[in-house]
């Protein structure tokens, strides 16, 4: 297999993977009733730069434009790991290795009557950045997070590394 088709099927891995791990996420929201804290919500959003970004390295793969693909997945490596580290620092906190956020909860009340205010506290649960609520393996949601955003990272730097080997490969053929 070349070094181009491998740099694509990676990417298409880094696309489908990302898919599943956001997918996940919102389950574990919409299905398993898991409210998820600012900080988590947070450590959505590398998926949704990322996987667009890693749609349109593929696009340009396709349309042989390797140069602007590497760079684009090198983007997208840089935005999964700044979500590693995100993953990473609210683990810790949970862990107490070191403070976390002191402002982080879940929920907040929509302006209006006092009377309101009073109900939406009462309804609303609020979820701390710092108390992990599910952990499988020792790990956190968080924990899960930082493990797969760095995968996901390492995988998009994989690809643009096999680009720019066949990029290299191309110019000492010429």
């Amino acid at each position: 297999m070349s070094q181009d088709r491998m740099a694509k099927s990676i990417s298409g891995l880094v696309l489908l993977g990302g898919l599943v791990v956001i997918a996940t996420a919102w389950g574990f929201q919409l299905i398993g009733g898991y409210t998820p804290c600012e900080l988590c919500l947070e450590q959505r959003v590398p998926y949704y730069v990322g996987l667009p970004l890693t749609a349109l390295a593929l696009v340009l793969m396709a349309m042989g434009r390797s140069g602007l693909a590497l760079l684009t997945l090198l983007g997208v490596a840089a935005v999964f790991a700044y979500g590693s580290g995100l993953g990473i620092y609210q683990a810790g906190a949970e862990w107490e290795f070191w403070q976390g956020p002191t402002d982080c909860g879940g929920g907040g009340a929509a302006p209006g009557s006092a009377t309101s205010l009073l109900q939406s506290l009462q309804s609303t649960r609020l979820v701390s950045c710092t108390e992990a609520s599910w952990r499988m393996f020792g790990l956190s949601f968080a924990g899960w997070n930082a493990v797969a955003s760095a995968g996901l990272a390492g995988l998009a730097l994989l690809a643009a590394l096999l680009l720019k080997r066949q990029g290299n490969a191309v110019k000492v053929e010429a």
